[in-house]
């Protein structure tokens, strides 16, 4: 059997059409046509029997509920449940919101008692409904209860409306409302969908919710708001819409490389992290990550080992006046601040060494002797992070679209041994991949470009910008490190590359660093329990450089 008033002219007028008002059953009265009172105005709320109504008698009284709700006889339908007012307000609502033409019932069925209410009895069928842009079916239920006088109710929540719905939300059908469907984010191709790479969901996510998305068309359908009219959930889709878009500064190219790249094999599924620049303009072209513990591209907060001693250099440079050139004698040991430092094995001690034949060998003695002598004065050792903070624009970025990152830190106030191990890229410094790409950005484009994933978004600038000189400098020195130095069993092939590798000790284990530049990128890799930079970063970086 069907309720409804299809093809009646009562359904005309109850629903804004013309015609008589000639209701069969007498609704108006509360009848359900056989005589029986069918209305709960004797039902006692604070008085239900513990005994769930019979199937037959739930069911003809869900069934009174449902002829007075499909002809929008509201007064009349509310009237059947436990609490009329609330029900009356609700049904109103659910017909303005769906702009509703026309309601049906079928399939009307007692199921047994409720698993959900208490002492009531469950009634299913099957809704029909005729709102703004087509016609919505789903499957309902209701749950019947019996006060100690006998009186029967319908038992009203915001689910006898539709299943699940919640208290606070409505229903509406046409145009679906924003945040049902969410904008769609984008690589820089304006195509490629950035969840689709797996390193990138979560960002996608937050730029999603934060970014201001352009274009797009709303599709038609039926949706739950809140009580603001955001948009909750689309129940249906009756025109399909085209989504905003968020376009990113990721290279979707670039960016399936790095997912390869970081699941090389030869990192052995340890937990790596890197991020691939435009160092013209700071864009985030990639980053992609593995492990447990989150994004350690953007987050991996770790020692950064030798590739700090890039900004040494830079400070050197800068403070001090040295050149690639000046003395850094490298000593197989050094006490500074009564802590012993040592090199890492395979680095030959050389009393004559030069600053840069020390950068290319990864001489951890040359720099702390020099940081030490040269830019530590009177216990003041804040001159390495004035570097980094005034020409590599360390500081606390905005990425743009709500993506969190977090921030390097080199203390200003180091004491102790820590005065001599921050040159070093030990002790109290930590960085990200994010960060350490941008050094090298800064380098080989002779000038910080903060990085940004969103084109247009604000960039922080350096008070101070690297002077050419010693842009230079470090780019003699990197190119190098990539041609014969520690990074050369990876990098020595590839043209125009500057790179310096990382080792950093971390309570039983090391961690692999590796930051490089050719003529197009920077790229920066951290691979957790590394045993050396260019043996485990190496393999990834390389990867990025060459596409493969």
């Amino acid at each position: 059997m069907k309720i409804g008033l299809a093809g009646t002219c009562t359904a005309l007028l109850a629903l804004g059409g013309i015609g008589t008002y000639n209701i069969v059953h007498s609704l108006a009265s509360g009848s359900a046509g056989d005589g029986t009172s069918q209305d709960a105005r004797g039902f006692d709320p604070s008085e239900v029997s513990s005994t769930p109504p019979s199937g037959a008698e739930a069911k003809k009284l869900a069934r009174a509920f449902l002829d007075n709700w499909s002809q929008q006889h509201l007064d009349g339908a509310s009237s059947t449940t436990d609490t009329p007012d609330t029900a009356a307000r609700a049904l109103r609502e659910y017909a303005d919101g769906l702009h509703l033409k026309k309601l049906t019932f079928d399939h009307i069925l007692s199921a047994g008692s409720s698993s959900v209410t208490p002492g009531a009895t469950k009634v299913t069928f099957d809704v029909t409904a005729q709102v703004a842009g087509g016609t919505w079916s789903y499957a309902s239920a209701v749950a019947v209860r019996k006060s100690t006088n006998g009186q029967l109710a319908v038992h009203w929540n915001s689910s006898v409306l539709y299943p699940g719905l919640g208290d606070g939300q409505s229903l509406t059908a046409g145009t679906l409302p924003a945040g049902s469907g969410g904008a769609k984010v984008v690589a820089s191709d304006g195509r490629t969908d950035l969840s689709t790479f797996p390193s990138l969901r979560d960002v996608a996510a937050t730029i999603g919710k934060n970014a201001k998305a352009t274009g797009g068309k709303p599709g038609t359908g039926v949706a739950v708001v809140d009580g603001g009219g955001a948009g909750v959930e689309t129940l249906k889709v009756f025109t399909k819409g085209e989504p905003a878009v968020v376009r990113t500064t990721i290279d979707a190219g670039l960016q399936g490389v790095a997912e390869r790249a970081v699941k090389d094999a030869h990192l052995q599924q340890k937990p790596t992290g890197t991020v691939a620049l435009d160092w013209r303009n700071g864009h985030i072209l990639a980053i992609a990550h593995t492990g447990e513990d989150g994004d350690i591209a953007l987050n991996g907060i770790k020692a950064p080992g030798s590739t700090m001693k890039i900004i040494t250099a830079a400070a050197l440079f800068d403070k001090a006046g040295l050149t690639p050139s000046s003395p850094a004698p490298c000593t197989d040991s050094l006490t500074a601040n009564s802590q012993l430092f040592h090199n890492d094995p395979g680095v030959r001690a050389n009393p004559g060494s030069s600053l840069a034949q020390a950068f290319t060998v990864s001489c951890n003695t040359s720099f702390i002797k020099d940081g030490f002598h040269h830019l530590v004065h009177d216990g003041d050792a804040s001159a390495l992070n004035d570097e980094a903070v005034n020409v590599f624009g360390m500081g606390s970025w905005s990425i743009g679209g709500g993506v969190a990152t977090t921030d390097p830190s080199i203390p200003p106030d180091v004491q102790g041994g820590d005065q001599a191990a921050q040159f070093i890229g030990q002790g109290k410094v930590t960085a990200t991949p994010l960060f350490m790409a941008s050094v090298a950005a800064t380098v080989r484009g002779a000038g910080f470009e903060q990085p940004v994933i969103l084109p247009g978004q604000h960039q922080e600038t350096a008070p101070r910008p690297i002077p050419a000189r010693t842009a230079g400098y470090l780019q003699s020195m990197m190119r190098g490190v990539a041609t014969s130095g520690t990074a050369a069993p990876r990098l020595a092939d590839l043209a125009g590359v500057g790179a310096k590798t990382g080792t950093a000790e971390e309570g039983d284990h090391t961690n692999g660093w590796l930051t490089a530049y050719d003529s197009r990128i920077s790229v920066a890799a951290l691979v957790e329990g590394g045993s050396s930079g260019v043996d485990s970063a190496g393999y990834v970086v390389r990867r990025l450089l060459t596409g493969g």
